[in-house]
């Protein structure tokens, strides 16, 4: 995220013409809604974050697939709520048979004895950051498994960090109370914090924004990114345009 930027679109089946569960009340197309707003670090990826483990678990794929950017997250905020009553940043979810599937609001991963290790996708949303750092991962030719992960192994792990898009990666410092490695942000996650760091920000690395000019750049940059994500040469631009009714 550039300078507390941020975009969000929510593609919905658009307006009904009446209350009810049916598809085929939504008769005027997609609604694409744009929220661009400027928001401050969620995560604190100088001193780390703390997490704690929710009761709520995960969806079963069965039942309601994680692996989709849905907005139909009632059990992630259950779980956040769990969070924020134990004064956490966020919560680990567990899948059905008990295994750690990502956070609330995250993908995790760990290191154990110089190994990086992160749970299968299979109940969790497959994010972008999570495969941003997995490519990085190999590029650092450190060894990389993708598996299914305990509990008991994240509470032993060496290092232990969080990826997402407003987040990028941010070091865990505990879970349950249980201080993770030495409780200071490991070497394999600053090498990596540092290696996302080059690979995204490259472009403004040496960009200064005078504070009176940061309002219009970021109106600009905002206007530019909702451009070209809509545009008729993306598929989501394709998506929008071929409907009867968007905002």
């Amino acid at each position: 995220m550039f300078d507390n930027t941020h975009i969000r679109l929510s593609l919905t089946r658009g307006k009904k013409v009446t209350s009810g569960m049916s598809p085929a009340f939504n008769r005027y197309g997609c609604t694409l809604i744009v929220l661009a707003e400027w928001k401050p670090a969620v995560y604190d990826n100088d001193g780390g974050i703390v997490l704690m483990t929710a009761t709520t678990r995960r969806n079963s794929h069965n039942n309601l697939d994680s692996k989709i950017h849905h907005n139909n997250l009632l059990n992630n905020i259950l779980a956040k709520i769990e969070s924020n009553n134990a004064n956490a940043a966020d919560a680990i979810m567990l899948d059905k048979d008990g295994y750690v599937s990502e956070t609330n609001a995250t993908n995790i991963f760990m290191v154990k004895k110089g190994r990086v290790l992160t749970p299968h996708a299979d109940y969790c949303l497959p994010g972008i950051t999570r495969a941003t750092v997995m490519e990085l991962v190999v590029k650092e030719n450190l060894v990389l498994e993708e598996r299914r992960i305990s509990l008991s192994e994240f509470h032993t792990a060496d290092e232990l960090w969080t990826t997402g898009t407003t987040g990028e990666l941010s070091s865990v410092m505990k879970i349950d109370g249980r201080v993770i490695g030495d409780g200071k942000v490991g070497p394999v996650t600053r090498t990596l914090q540092n290696a996302y760091k080059k690979l995204t920000g490259f472009r403004c690395a040496n960009t200064h924004i005078p504070s009176s000019l940061r309002y219009q750049k970021r109106v600009v940059v905002i206007k530019k990114c909702v451009l070209a994500l809509t545009s008729r040469k993306t598929l989501l631009g394709q998506i929008i345009f071929n409907s009867a009714f968007f905002v």
